[in-house]
C-alpha cells in the first residue's frame, strides 16, 4: 500500500460540503426570531424610557432657571393660562441670563407646557401621546405612574406627577 492509500483508508469514505441543510437553516432563522421578539419590545421600551429622562432633566433644568430668575425679581414671570414653553413669558423671562437655550420641546417632540401665577408656577410635559391627562394645576391624581403617556409635572421645584418603576406603551 502506498502512502496515501493509507491516509484515505483512515478517513473513511470522501464526503462532498455541500452547505447546510433546509433544516439547519430553518432552526436558525427560528432561533433568531425568538431574539428578536425578545430583545425588539425591551428596546422599544428602552427609547421612550430615555425619552422620559430627558424629558425629567430638561424640566429640572427650566424649574431651575425659573428659580434663579425669581431668586433675582421677587416673582416668577407671570404667564396665566397654559401656554406652551416657546410662546410664553417664561422663555423671555429666563434667556439668555439664566440659561443659554431653554429647552422647548420634551423627548418626544412636543411643546412643554407652562402656567405661573407669580407666586407658583407649574412646569410639564404631556408625553408620548401628546394629550393631556388634565391641566398642569391639577394634572391627574399626582404621584409616581407607570404608563408613558402620563403627563410629567414639576411645580415649585419638585415632580409633582413622574414616572416610576416600569413603564406600560
Amino acid at each position: 500500500m502506498h502512502m496515501n492509500q493509507a491516509i484515505m483508508a483512515r478517513q473513511g469514505p470522501a464526503r462532498r460540503n455541500q452547505g447546510f441543510t433546509l433544516i439547519e437553516l430553518l432552526i436558525v432563522v427560528a432561533i433568531i426570531g425568538i431574539i428578536a421578539a425578545i430583545a425588539i419590545p425591551n428596546l422599544l421600551n428602552a427609547v421612550d424610557r430615555s425619552k422620559q429622562k430627558r424629558t425629567m432633566a430638561d424640566v429640572r433644568y427650566l424649574g431651575t432657571g425659573l428659580e434663579s430668575y425669581a431668586i433675582d425679581n421677587t416673582l416668577y414671570p407671570i404667564q396665566s393660562s397654559e401656554v406652551d414653553v416657546a410662546g410664553s413669558s417664561l422663555i423671555a423671562a429666563i434667556e439668555p441670563l439664566y440659561m443659554r437655550n431653554a429647552p422647548s420641546l420634551d423627548g418626544w417632540g412636543i411643546p412643554t407646557r407652562f402656567q405661573s401665577d407669580g407666586l407658583a408656577y407649574t412646569i410639564g410635559s404631556l408625553a408620548k401621546d401628546g394629550n393631556a391627562g388634565g391641566s398642569l394645576s391639577l394634572a391627574g391624581t399626582g404621584g409616581p405612574t407607570n404608563d408613558f403617556d402620563c403627563d410629567i409635572v414639576f411645580s415649585q421645584g419638585s415632580f409633582v406627577q413622574w414616572p416610576e418603576g416600569t413603564q406600560q406603551d
